[in-house]
């Protein structure tokens, strides 16, 4: 979970700067929010990214849109299985080898994803969110009542780091707040897509307002060394406590995201076709099959980048980048020109047309410097031995 690894991002930087970029990246993802939501309602055939990047750039767009959404869910997918191996391992006291709690949690993860309609999952969706927020609350309690020894000097106002170490503080909050790729699919399984910015607001404003609130409590009372995800850094009975509340969460947002990769195919693949509503062999064989290939894939991804922040690293840099912010821009720059008189159009709307570039412009430097920032501590956690080799029980 995203989430978990926000305090650990106050670490680097410090208390104030860590909570601007958290409050500011969570504004920012509202505005996208406003810009994909309105680009949806105004193409409602719409039905995912690569829909989308059609619009956008013909079938090229529609390809590389595509080809990324259903990487960017595996490696979510990928990422909550790892939370969710460390969740086992701490409630197990690591008595198995890591790939098989690995391998024990991507079975239900598998299961949960199988229905092929959101509506099916949204009542344990609300499940889930309610476990997470209670086991932060856990966490919270936890790290206040068993703080580190001196506690009050050991958090800092504002951290002196370098540039590749400060912006893991970047790219755990883009990636908490990467649900954007999903938007169209979801928003195509509403009821009433008109209500979709009310559901956004909601979403954004809560989401943002909880992560600086856990991010900076736990960051206080844990200090420097809080661990990322954070529960691993509580004494052993919270641990155990806060994970444990927290897997449902974990098991779900996994399964949504899996679903969201194997529902892109599958709508690509029937969508002018009887097995996309109706219950045919064909259909859920094929469902079946895309859902066990996104999971499978996930499973590798996870036991192959052991290390919970890297991938985080790697999924926000190459992918929420553009999914979350940037790409958000162009369909702003795109729908104006198109509808509302090309250059002329841009000139009326100077203000909303400089702040679209400069979307596609944030985008693009998360994407390249997170990157760089990513495989550089890869190479050196690897060389200094800090991380187990891919494929073992380190």
């Amino acid at each position: 979970n995203g989430m978990l690894s926000l305090p650990s991002s106050l670490a680097v930087v410090g208390l104030v700067p860590g909570l601007v970029l958290i409050i500011f990246l969570g504004m920012f993802a509202l505005f996208t929010s406003w810009l994909l939501i309105q680009f949806k309602l105004r193409h409602p055939e719409v039905h995912n990214m690569g829909d989308a990047g059609y619009i956008l750039a013909g079938p090229i767009g529609r390809e590389v849109l595509s080809f990324g959404t259903i990487v960017f869910a595996i490696f979510a997918t990928g990422g909550q299985l790892l939370a969710g191996q460390i969740a086992l391992g701490v409630l197990s006291s690591n008595k198995l080898c890591l790939m098989l709690y690995t391998g024990i949690f991507a079975i239900p993860t598998l299961l949960f994803a199988m229905p092929r309609t959101l509506d099916r999952l949204s009542w344990l969706s609300v499940v889930s969110v309610v476990c997470i927020i209670v086991a932060s609350l856990v966490g919270m309690v936890g790290a206040g009542l068993h703080p580190v020894d001196g506690w009050r000097d050991q958090y800092s106002v504002a951290a002196k780091t370098d540039f590749v170490t400060a912006f893991i503080s970047i790219t755990n909050p883009v990636f908490a707040y990467a649900g954007h790729f999903m938007f169209f699919i979801l928003i195509s399984e509403m009821r009433r897509p008109n209500d979709a910015m009310k559901a956004a607001y909601t979403l954004q404003i809560s989401a943002t307002t909880f992560y600086a609130l856990f991010a900076a409590v736990t960051y206080i009372y844990l200090g420097p060394d809080v661990a990322s995800p954070s529960f691993t850094s509580l004494p052993l009975k919270w641990s155990k406590a806060a994970y444990a509340i927290a897997i449902p969460n974990f098991l779900m947002a996994g399964s949504l995201y899996s679903h969201t990769a194997a529902k892109l195919l599958f709508v690509r693949f029937f969508r002018k076709s009887r097995h996309l509503h109706e219950h045919t062999v064909v259909g859920w064989g094929v469902w079946v099959f895309l859902i066990v290939l996104m999971n499978a894939a996930a499973f590798v991804l996870a036991i192959g980048v052991p290390i919970f922040n890297y991938l985080i690293g790697i999924a926000a840099s190459l992918f929420a980048s553009w999914y979350t912010y940037g790409i958000a821009g162009a369909f702003w720059l795109y729908d104006s020109w198109v509808d509302k008189g090309r250059f002329e159009a841009w000139k009326r709307m100077w203000f909303m047309c400089g702040v679209s570039w400069l979307t596609l412009a944030a985008g693009a430097f998360i994407c390249v410097a997170g990157m760089y920032v990513t495989t550089k501590q890869i190479v050196d956690a690897y060389a200094s031995g800090e991380v187990s080799e891919p494929f073992s029980c380190g």
